[in-house]
């Protein structure tokens, strides 16, 4: 609640950034409101009694000795039903809301709450009076949307013996639980938990990631995959298909939870993710994408300085239901916004400016928010897990990923799908490029590949990155003198990773069949591509011609086979098999009678 007595004083107006004296009763991150139409505010730095405050809003108007009010809380996010579904600004306020009281103008200093104090919630309870419990244990369930059922959990900081619980309809600031703690002090427990953005949510162990999380993209899941609880990051300059993949992760990737942040992307690339992923069909319900959905972008309206605070809700928003136990995805549009931010707020407070201007903290900074990902043991009584995965887009200027963002994300991810504008402009999406990208979660997870897929996947993916490999080296060698200059063997390494770029790398968004492929469909498609070469070398060496090889009919099966439907794919790869056989053979037995 706001204390509206105690104020300081504007003293200094840069922008976002204001300097108030007479704070000394407050602390780092504090949120403040600033001047009549009570903007809010952040404490940046502390200087005896002189704060620096980054305000959230436009501070046109204010000007020194204009009052700061102080609030003595922290910067908090509120947790609970209502979150799914919805779309919140930077400092989560629902935009729906904003736009139904204001229009498309939200007015300064606007408070509304971020979850609906009207609606009803249906709550059944888990735990039963008499029951002892303590952070993190469920108390009872809520059915959120068709997709998520919404555990109602005992604060991490709360425990003691439940004296009453009771089923029925409440809003979410009603009583749904009382518990009585150790000091014998009753507290009441409702639907809503508030917690600080800038503090991780605690857990009860943090786990090293085993398995991966499956996205059905066939060039991220066969050659860079990414852990669940892993981190990556997708720099790419502008038209690249960023967008596109982000959508892609967000619809198929194995997750219960979306989190999505627009953490300063340009207007219409919000509006367009707010319009499209409504409309998105979420394979797993066949309902909108939204009904796990939470969306969070940054207005117009906002500052610069809203971008850090939309990137922590986010995560903080992450992290609440990965400890009911979820699969959670946070995908992140773009860091490079915030980081730009950080450089304007860091000018402003005149601190010492690191590489190209951003501050000497920046590593730092993206480091806290990455950290947050990861896959732990809940707190509480049941022995769950849940995860959080984050991935983190970087729009580097000019698609230079020396400069400072890009430098300082890949120390801190261990995934780097690396965009091609040369890939993008020849139509190759998804356009990661498998010579300059990397996953270093690779070698963890082996053995869940050889249990799940196959013993023979490792190989499979460390053959094709070697055919990659030599057909970059071979096209170098075929620009200076030409393809009638290679060997027979050589064209047959060109034809096959032709194969596997065009026919199995490069993969159709938009169709039914193409958009996700399953590990057990990559490993048919992969082995089918490597059988077929490894065959073609046998024809080789007895003498048959390439350009026969190139010509086989079966070739053309081989190009279609990414169509090819899950229903249908075990009868239908046999089948290939067999006609890559049927027809090699015959070839081989030809070039034998023409000796």
């Amino acid at each position: 609640m706001e204390n509206t007595e105690k104020t300081g004083r504007v003293v200094k107006v840069s922008g976002p950034l204001i300097t108030a004296s007479g704070m000394a009763d407050v602390h780092m991150y504090d949120v403040v409101r600033v001047g009549k139409d009570r903007l809010i505010g952040e404490i940046i730095e502390l200087r005896g009694d002189v704060a620096s405050i980054q305000v959230y809003e436009d501070t046109a108007g204010i000007g020194a000795g204009a009052p700061v009010y102080l609030t003595n809380m922290p910067l908090s996010a509120e947790l609970g039903p209502g979150m799914v579904e919805s779309m919140f600004d930077g400092i989560e306020r629902p935009l729906d809301v904003l736009f139904s009281l204001y229009g498309d103008r939200i007015r300064r200093g606007a408070s509304v709450p971020s979850l609906d104090r009207n609606k009803k919630w249906h709550f059944t309870p888990v735990a039963k009076v008499g029951d002892n419990v303590k952070g993190g244990d469920i108390l009872g369930t809520v059915q959120e949307t068709e997709a998520v059922l919404h555990k109602i959990m005992v604060p991490p900081n709360e425990s003691g013996t439940l004296m009453n619980i009771r089923e029925g309809d409440f809003t979410v600031d009603s009583t749904v639980a009382v518990i009585m703690n150790e000091q014998g002090e009753e507290k009441p427990l409702t639907m809503i938990q508030y917690w600080p953005v800038r503090r991780g949510r605690p857990c009860a162990e943090k786990l090293s990631p085993q398995e991966p999380m499956v996205t059905g993209q066939r060039i991220i899941d066969t050659l860079f995959p990414i852990a669940r609880g892993g981190v990556a990051a997708v720099p790419g300059p502008f038209g690249s298909g960023k967008t596109v993949v982000q959508h892609q992760l967000a619809k198929w990737a194995d997750a219960d939870i979306v989190i999505y942040i627009g953490c300063g992307e340009r207007g219409n690339e919000m509006t367009d993710v707010m319009n499209e992923f409504p409309e998105i069909i979420d394979p797993k319900t066949g309902k909108s994408l939204m009904k796990r959905t939470v969306l969070i972008a940054n207005t117009s309206d906002m500052p610069v300085a809203a971008r850090e605070a939309s990137i922590y809700t986010g995560i903080t928003i992450a992290e609440y239901f990965r400890d009911m136990g979820y699969k959670v995805a946070i995908i992140a549009d773009s860091t490079s916004r915030w980081a730009e931010a950080l450089r304007e707020m860091s000018g402003r407070l005149e601190e010492m400016p690191g590489e190209e201007g951003y501050p000497a903290y920046l590593s730092s900074r993206l480091a806290e928010f990455y950290e947050r990902a990861g896959i732990v043991k809940c707190l509480g009584s049941d022995d769950r897990t849940g995860a959080v995965t984050a991935i983190g887009a970087v729009s580097p200027p000019g698609g230079d990923t020396s400069e400072p963002v890009s430098q300082a994300t890949l120390r801190i991810v261990k995934v780097f799908w690396g965009l091609s504008s040369e890939l993008a402009y020849k139509r190759h999406f998804p356009a990661i490029d498998w010579l300059k990208s990397y996953s270093l979660y690779e070698p963890k997870l082996q053995e869940h590949y050889r249990k799940t897929i196959s013993p023979e996947w490792p190989a499979l993916v460390a053959r094709t990155k070697v055919m990659l490999q030599e057909e970059a080296e071979l096209n170098e060698i075929v620009q200076l003198v030409g393809i009638d200059s290679l060997s027979a063997g050589d064209r047959l390494t060109l034809a096959a990773a032709q194969m596997i770029r065009e026919d199995y790398l490069q993969q159709d968004a938009y169709d039914s069949a193409d958009s996700f492929t399953s590990p057990r469909k990559m490993f048919l498609m992969l082995g089918t591509i490597l059988g077929w070469y490894e065959a073609g070398k046998n024809a080789l060496a007895v003498g048959v011609p390439f350009d026969a090889i190139e010509k086989m009919p079966v070739c053309e099966k081989i190009a279609r086979m990414k169509f090819i439907d899950e229903g249908e794919r075990e009868d239908t790869f046999a089948q290939i098999g067999a006609d890559i056989d049927e027809q090699f053979t015959k070839l081989m037995e030809e070039a034998v009678t023409d000796e």
